[in-house]
């Protein structure tokens, strides 16, 4: 069984390097609106990254605060002055929910991983961090950029009928992380880098060769 989990965590990984590159391959869109690169001060964002996954954090700035309300009232802290970041990140629900660390890793998740898989969005709260350290990317948005990423996050998250976002109850890794149903399927080369790729995109933020904001 372990031998089985090693290889189907390799071709895992070898699948999400894949993906991340046609994640970064899809179109950008067109250049910005001069208005719009004129509209008010940068916002900055952060992606943090490691080999097969990538998260988008938001600061708890008041705008973001209220657009995730839903957040406070599913019992996440986000108004502790503590917190630096609010990081969402779109993945297989049954990898994200069965695989907390790698040392957990089982057939299971790993070959629903590389077949198809509901999504699910995991959200967890961070303190202060470094921009420089590895596997983190600062971005810098106009207004207008980050109010459309923060709009195609929202949109990222299933709703009732009712129009409430639908959290997967006694489901978190801990006290400072929630998940909640997604839309979409996931397998390893509809993943979460390409998620990322797209949400960014949609912000006019162009992936590949460097990610950069236009």
């Amino acid at each position: 069984m372990i031998r089985r989990a090693a290889l189907a965590l390799a071709v895992l990984a070898a699948l999400a390097a894949v993906a991340a590159l046609l994640g970064a391959a899809l179109p950008r869109p067109f250049l910005a609106a001069e208005s719009e690169q004129d509209a008010g001060p940068l916002r900055r964002i952060l992606i943090f990254a490691n080999p097969i996954h990538t998260d988008i954090a938001l600061p708890p700035d008041p705008d973001v605060l209220a657009s995730f309300a839903f957040l406070r009232e599913d019992g996440l802290p986000i108004d502790d002055p503590v917190v630096g970041w609010i990081a969402f990140g779109w993945g297989g629900r049954s990898f994200y929910l069965e695989t907390p660390t790698w040392a957990e890793l089982k057939p299971g998740p790993a070959f629903r991983a590389l077949t198809l898989d509901r999504a699910v969005m995991h959200v967890a709260l961070a303190g202060e961090v470094d921009p420089a350290q590895a596997g983190v990317l600062a971005l810098d948005l106009t207004p207008a950029q980050f109010q459309r990423l923060v709009d195609n996050v929202l949109a990222s998250f299933t709703r009732n009928a009712e129009g409430a976002v639908v959290p997967i109850e006694g489901r978190s890794y801990g006290p400072y992380d929630r998940f909640y149903e997604a839309n979409g399927w996931f397998n390893a080369l509809v993943g979460c880098n390409v998620w990322t790729a797209s949400t960014l995109r949609s912000a006019g933020c162009a992936p590949g060769g460097g990610i950069r904001c236009l």
